[in-house]
């Protein structure tokens, strides 16, 4: 064949465009670092940063301002280099595709040339092993394909030049598409569709629109609101009890001066207390979370695209999974032969019968895959998957006797006729080999063979039937072999057995799926396999029970109406023959429940699902478009690896519950002691250099103790959170408030009660130096109280040695600064004793949370 020449190749690129398919929208680093200021959580800061500044107007004092925003920059910065950074090696992973070549005929010569170069007219060359560069038809030899990336269906067709009456689908034997990978076969197609015309192209194109909220981001929108209203609410109370304080206590008359004086005070404190309230370290304590998980993760197989997506993975309540390579090895594999007798062998070699060589033949000779040799290793190509697993099973041995057998005629499968046959010389005479599907064989069939080789009658099909029905109940596909038979049996062709072909589980599927449900997420299959074969697949793993309960086909779905089917996702376990567009239904219906829904997939047709569902797993072996649509690519394609992705998401949600527990406990301790302290006659009991080293330890290094956290199995066996379950739920709001107010009692006492000025009165300022000390050390034990629910709070400690080495860092500082802090940090040295009394004091915040949490069990018995 000719092919196009370079003037027609410029003329069709011209007419009908190219080959190449424009990546996603991608955001440079710059890109990502302004879409960090759209946080939630951010705007508040940056509320808090306008408001500091319009107070330090005229003043040198900058500091709190300069804490604020060098944490918006942080948090800001970091997530968005690592979400870049993300993006980079993904762009590196997906760079390998475009590297992909074809063969083509340009002007009487076969040449090779890049996918994206491929233009409508080109005559293409295909071969097994090879991706189908664009959509087009058959026009030359026969192939088989494997369109699953497209539709689904884990059943290759044969494609050949046909007349099909103009059908542009996938069950056109004529038709080809882009993205299909050829199994088997050789052929020749002629390129009509290119680029973002071709089924792929469009698919592709679909998926540039941005995806849903993500629950994380709906969580911290809620609590940003939560504590924008409690910061309010307690400047309002502050303004409000400061002018009564003034006008009811303060005696004398006042003019209009003095009034406005008071008032301006007042609203400064209220700001004031605003600006203290706000928990700047947050966003940078989930950046460093989600961060540092993405990191360990990618050693698991798991490399996060999106950061949200991580905590997302751990909110999920329903995960909607693909069969094949997810749940199963994704390769066909003969387990079993069962002879015309009924008895199952496990190999060949434990066949000791004269009907061995009638068996071997039939699997080696009418098979089209073959042995390929490279060097001292060898592989099993051509052919489509069932030949490859049959050959297999077989054995090099036997592929390698029969090597030299004449083949007089072969006719290869077709799904019309649903079987394929060879016809091989033996001596004088020939002999015809026939394998397909055995309701159709068995039919065929007038006579079996027994097990020392004779023919026999076939008057026991029923016993046959049986044993297919029971083996269809153990999600095995099987295959049905006979031979033309003796003349003195009668019948043209005799049974000679069946073979057993399974996609076998990965060996972690059970107990990822195990793992998974413990964990209270549902998990749903869906196949393109039928009902009884994927129920089986279901049980097996233990998705599915062993009634029919769940069990469900594409046609049931298409049946409900979306409210009826949001209505009854809870109680689906399987969708069997399912389709591309039930992904998608699927999982808005399980939005529109309330849902986090997950969705796993690896072929174009995946791709909306992926891009609709709150979590996306796309598979490492998956097509470009499913990883492009998908927040988190699993390289292993392993269910097992999502099992690990949860329990990193749901370790993330705890250690950003953990730390805002901590951070709002500092925080209503310094507000209240900033409120409360001039009201009994202590003024600026923190400097303001004393509160950048305090707000060090609540922002920056909290968030690295807290983001160490290590992910506990126990973990997995909490049910799902819900979509809009709040970050500081009630039971944390208490922890919050009860600490806090136990802290500030705590300060206030030591700075009212006589006794204390008494102990720390040994020098001048060592008082306000303890206090500065009692303050740091109460914020180091909360540490502790806020890292567990649990009465001992050393549990788990061992796995987060960074925990650890800040909190004997911060305690080194501080010492530092007692010591050689000087008048900078308004401290004078303190003896062991002092040290020792004032850690005493300090460490009343953990009996005091102990016994908070003791009440808190027994009422919970009680109930």
């Amino acid at each position: 064949m000719r092919g196009l020449d370079e003037k027609q190749v410029l003329q069709s690129r011209k007419e009908h465009g190219s080959n190449e398919i424009a990546a996603g929208r991608r955001r440079g680093f710059f890109g990502l670092f302004l879409e960090g200021f759209s946080d939630p959580i951010i705007k508040i800061l940056l509320a808090a940063l306008v408001l500091n500044l319009i107070l330090n107007i005229g003043q040198a004092d900058f500091f709190e301002a300069i804490g604020i925003a060098a944490a918006i920059l942080i948090a800001t910065f970091v997530s968005a280099l690592s979400e870049y950074g993300s993006e980079k090696a993904f762009d590196k992973m997906s760079a390998e595709s475009a590297k992909r070549k074809c063969r083509v005929a340009r002007s009487g010569v076969m040449t090779e040339i890049p996918e994206s170069e491929i233009v409508v007219g080109d005559i293409i060359y295909l071969q097994a092993g090879e991706r189908i560069p664009a959509d087009g038809r058959m026009v030359e030899g026969s192939i088989f394909a494997d369109q699953s990336p497209l539709n689904g269906e884990s059943r290759e067709k044969q494609k050949y030049p046909s007349d099909d009456g103009g059908k542009a689908d996938f069950s056109s034997s004529s038709r080809v598409f882009r993205g299909c990978v050829v199994t088997g076969g050789e052929g020749v197609m002629i390129a009509e569709a290119v680029g973002e015309r071709t089924f792929w192209g469009g698919m592709a194109a679909g998926m540039r629109e941005e995806s849903c909220e993500s629950p994380l981001r709906t969580r911290l929108t809620g609590l940003a609101a939560n504590l924008g209203k409690a910061g309010y609410i307690a400047a309002a109370t502050v303004v409000a009890s400061d002018l009564v304080c003034l006008f009811a206590f303060g005696g004398g008359s006042f003019d209009a001066r003095t009034i406005l004086s008071h008032i301006i005070h007042a609203l400064t404190l209220g700001i004031t207390v605003v600006v203290v309230a706000v928990p700047e370290g947050l966003p940078m304590m989930i950046t460093v979370v989600l961060s540092s998980n993405m990191m360990k993760m990618k050693r698991d197989n798991v490399m996060v695209r999106k950061l949200v997506g991580i905590e997302t993975a751990g909110s999920m309540n329903i995960l909607f999974t693909d069969k094949t390579g997810t749940l199963t090895k994704g390769k066909l594999k003969t387990v079993g032969y069962i002879s015309p007798d009924g008895v199952k062998y496990r190999s060949l070699s434990s066949l000791d019968s004269p009907l061995l060589p009638l068996i071997e033949d039939s699997l080696v000779l009418n098979n089209s895959a073959s042995f390929a040799y490279t060097g001292r290793s060898r592989s099993i190509s051509g052919g489509n998957s069932t030949d490859r697993a049959l050959l297999a099973f077989a054995g090099e041995k036997a592929a390698k006797t029969r090597k030299d057998i004449r083949i007089l005629a072969k006719e290869p499968f077709d799904s019309a006729k649903k079987y394929s046959s060879v016809t091989v010389g033996k001596g004088k005479g020939k002999t015809v080999y026939i394998k397909g599907a055995p309701e159709l064989i068995i039919d065929m069939c007038d006579c079996r063979y027994t097990s020392d080789g004779r023919a026999i009658p076939f008057a026991d099909k029923g016993r046959v039937g049986s044993i297919l029905a029971d083996t269809a109940g153990k999600a095995s596909r099987v295959i049905a072999f006979a031979v033309s038979a003796d003349t003195e049996c009668g019948g043209e062709y005799a049974f000679l057995g069946l073979a057993e072909i399974r996609d076998g589980l990965r060996r972690e599927t059970k107990s990822a799926v195990r793992r998974i449900t413990d964990g209270g997420i549902q998990v749903v299959m869906m196949t393109g396999d039928g009902k009884d074969t994927a129920a089986a697949v279901a049980r097996e793993c233990g998705i599915a029970g062993e009634g029919g309960d769940g069990i469900y086909t594409s046609f049931d779905i298409a049946g409900m109406s979306d409210e009826e089917l949001s209505e009854n996702i809870r109680s689906i376990r399987v969708v069997a023959r399912a389709t591309p567009g039930d992904k998608t239904r699927l999982v808005k219906a399980a939005q529109n429940a309330g849902l986090v829904a997950g969705m796993t997939g690896d072929g174009v047709n995946d791709a909306p699902a992926l891009k609709c569902a709150d979590v996306g797993f796309a598979m490492g072996s998956g097509t470009d478009v499913a990883k492009e649509a998908g927040d988190i690519v699993i390289l292993d394609d392993d269910i097992g690896s999502i099992a690990k992705a949860v329990l990193y998401g749901r370790t993330i949600f705890h250690s950003i519950r953990k730390f805002v527990i901590f951070q709002l406990t500092m925080n209503f301790c310094a507000v209240g002691v900033s409120v409360i302290a001039p009201l009994i006659g202590v003024d600026n009991p923190i400097t303001v250099i004393q509160m950048l080293w305090i707000n060090m330890i609540m922002d920056t290094l909290a968030a690295l103790a807290f983001a160490g956290e290590a992910p506990l199995e126990r973990y997995m066996t909490e049910p799902p959170k819900r979509r809009n379950e709040p970050v500081l739920d009630r039971r944390s709001a208490g922890r919050v408030v009860c600490m806090g107010l136990f802290t500030v009692a705590l300060c206030i006492a030591f700075l009212k009660l006589p006794v204390f000025a008494y102990m720390f009165s040994r020098t001048k300022g060592l008082f306000m130096t303890a206090f500065f000390t009692l303050f740091v050390l109460t914020g180091l034990f909360n540490c502790f109280n806020a890292r567990t629910t649990r009465i001992n709070l050393l549990a788990s400690l061992g796995v987060n040695p960074t925990f650890v080495l800040i909190i004997f860092l911060v305690v080194a500082t501080q010492l530092a600064l007692i010591y050689f802090g000087g008048p900078l940090f308004r401290c004078v040295p303190m003896t062991s004793g002092e040290l020792k009394t004032v850690a005493f004091l300090s460490a009343t915040v953990i009996p005091a949370d102990i016994i908070r949490k003791l009440f808190l069990k027994h009422r919970k018995k009680s109930e």
